[in-house]
């Protein structure tokens, strides 16, 4: 569970995705972790909200582990292709296209 009230990237919620080899647990991410534009996989919260946060807990908790799978193989796959290497790939393209 990331709560996040402002954030950047927050590389924690990729970690714990990583680390996740048998694609199992769930993963509660703030609506204000940069991850939260791309682990659309996660349970979203606005962490401002204690009823849809506690909701998201329980929901959590009892979430079938093929429910969990298939959602943790798909963040799982973000986190894989959008790596480092994509990132500078897209930085060096853009510099490219700019014209002087």
């Amino acid at each position: 569970m990331v709560t996040s009230l402002h954030d950047g990237m927050n590389l924690v919620a990729k970690e714990f995705i990583s680390a996740r080899n048998n694609n199992d647990g769930v993963l509660i991410l703030s609506q204000f972790a940069g991850a939260s534009q791309e682990l659309h996989s996660a349970l979203i919260i606005n962490p401002y909200d204690i009823e849809f946060s506690a909701d998201a807990i329980y929901n959590a908790l009892e979430m079938p582990i093929e429910h969990q799978k298939q959602r943790m193989k798909q963040m799982r796959r973000m986190v894989m292709s959008n790596n480092v290497y994509a990132w500078a790939s897209s930085i060096l393209r853009t510099m490219a296209s700019i014209q002087n």
